[in-house]
């Protein structure tokens, strides 16, 4: 598989990953793990799926930039001096971690209404990263059910957590 067919493969799965950390669609941590990806394809070995290997690479530069002072900080310029007074440290304030803990509380509280097939296939597949097929195998079902399931599992969340995205 080449780099273009890995990138279309992964692409919504990555997304969802850096949007579910992050709580925002960022193009910039899209192209860094596409960009570590192609830098580090020669070391991957496969003891797993790509789309895991993928969705960790995902993960930790999420949450990288989310520990990065480009996140904490606004942009300094010389000429504006009212940044000082609005400059804060917004990883550190509880009113943000207030905010992540109750958004995390929800989501998980979401996941967990879910029927236990759907949540089982969704935890299965989108937070480990696991493939259709390798689902299908793990539940003893076809393809087509495992993406059933997943629709649905997906289309009950995004009903429950409307406020949220």
């Amino acid at each position: 598989m080449n780099l273009k067919e890995i990138i279309e493969s992964n692409k919504e799965n990555v997304r969802n990953i850096i949007k579910m950390i992050s709580g925002e669609h960022n193009e910039d941590l899209e192209q860094e793990v596409y960009l570590r990806v192609w830098k580090n394809s020669d070391k991957y070995e496969e003891r797993g799926s790509v789309k895991g290997w993928i969705s960790t690479i995902t993960k930790n530069i999420t949450k990288d930039y989310l520990k990065s002072a480009v996140v904490r900080r606004e942009q300094l310029t010389a000429e504006d001096d009212t940044t000082f007074d609005t400059l804060r440290d917004k990883k550190e304030t509880p009113e943000l971690r207030l905010i992540t803990n109750d958004r995390q509380k929800r989501i998980t509280q979401a996941i967990n209404s879910l029927k236990p097939k759907f949540k089982e296939v969704i935890l299965y597949c989108e937070v480990y990263g696991h493939t259709y097929e390798e689902a299908a195998a793990k539940y003893k079902c076809p393809v087509g059910t495992i993406k059933s399931r997943l629709y649905n599992a997906k289309k009950q969340l995004a009903e429950e957590l409307e406020d949220l995205l």
